[in-house]
């Protein structure tokens, strides 16, 4: 069932007209620093979009004027947060994503907010990823801060089946407004 719907949702990411999802994802943006929980926050991890993805790269570069923005760098196969200045410190690394070109550490501790990316989400904070489980391991490991997942309206579904190493988020922010997940 989690196969069926990761690929169904990706066929109508992937074949969203260009135009649609710029305009989804300026309401997202909006949606999101309008959201006190965001505003309130000092540290922030970002994903670093990529591909159909609810796109991240304006929203970290307006994050760089008031907020320590960290971003992930992968290695053995798990998420080590880093602490970024500028856009152009970032290359393309594992999956082509963009990354850190150096590891600029910051205790998980120090992490306000975390976005979360996903591919499915439901409303009790569920998600499908990629499948390689990066971010629920990473997640584990900030039990304190506050979890964001950032979607298109499509992309929420009522249910999705959860397994044990799900680490749910607390809030989903869409082109639509701000889903508070039900725990």
């Amino acid at each position: 069932m989690k196969n069926n719907l990761k690929e169904s949702i990706l066929k109508i990411r992937n074949s969203s007209p260009k135009d649609e999802l710029l305009e989804k994802n300026k309401k997202i943006k909006n949606n999101l620093f309008r959201f006190e929980l965001y505003k309130k926050s000092k540290t922030i991890m970002f994903f670093v979009s990529f591909n159909s993805e609810v796109s991240t790269h304006e929203i970290i570069k307006e994050a760089f004027k008031s907020k320590t923005v960290v971003v992930p760098k992968v290695a053995n196969h798990e998420i080590e947060p880093s602490v970024i200045i500028d856009f152009d410190n970032l290359i393309a690394g594992k999956f082509g994503i963009l990354e850190p070109i150096e590891l600029m550490r910051i205790a998980y501790k120090n992490i306000d907010l975390v976005l979360v990316p996903g591919i499915v989400f439901d409303r009790e904070g569920h998600r499908i990823g990629y499948g390689f489980g990066y971010y629920d391991k990473f997640l584990a490991k900030v039990p304190k801060a506050v979890k964001i997942g950032l979607a298109f309206d499509f992309q929420v579904v009522e249910n999705i089946p959860e397994e044990t190493h799900d680490v749910p988020v607390d809030f989903i922010v869409t082109d639509e407004g701000v889903i508070e997940c039900r725990k």
